[in-house]
């Protein structure tokens, strides 16, 4: 049988999803910025998971987002919350008072409603 891996496009490093096409909105927002900010994290990981990149320039990117990734998974970055999301007892009686303000709220009406009779073109009659 024939390699159906020889007819698959071959994916650079670090790449995750298929390469758009050179028109994708996607793909040209994100590229444009790489190359107005190269620093830019967002665009990094874009075009290097999107395999936008030349390779020797994706595989340099993807090695700088490792080593950001396990920095940030080290600090306590931006992953799961941790057992620091307990809630006080003072907070509970404030999300009353909001809750409350909220409903406040939804009574006021605005006047804005429009009624059967009421509609463009009939204030000229």
């Amino acid at each position: 049988m024939a390699d159906n891996n020889s007819d698959a496009p071959k994916q650079k490093i670090g790449q995750k999803h298929p390469t758009p096409t050179p028109g994708n909105g996607d793909r040209v927002f994100y590229e444009t910025l790489y190359r107005q900010r190269p620093e830019s994290e967002m665009a990094q990981e874009w075009c290097v998971n999107y395999g936008v990149l030349p390779e020797e320039e994706a595989a340099k990117l993807y090695k700088k987002i490792q080593k950001r990734k396990a920095a940030a998974k080290s600090v306590g970055g931006s992953s799961s919350p941790g057992p620091k999301s307990e809630k006080k007892k003072g907070t509970s009686s404030s999300k009353k008072k909001k809750s409350k303000k909220i409903l406040d709220d939804v009574e006021f009406d605005a006047g804005m409603g429009a009624g059967g009779d009421e509609g463009i073109g009939l204030a000229a009659m």
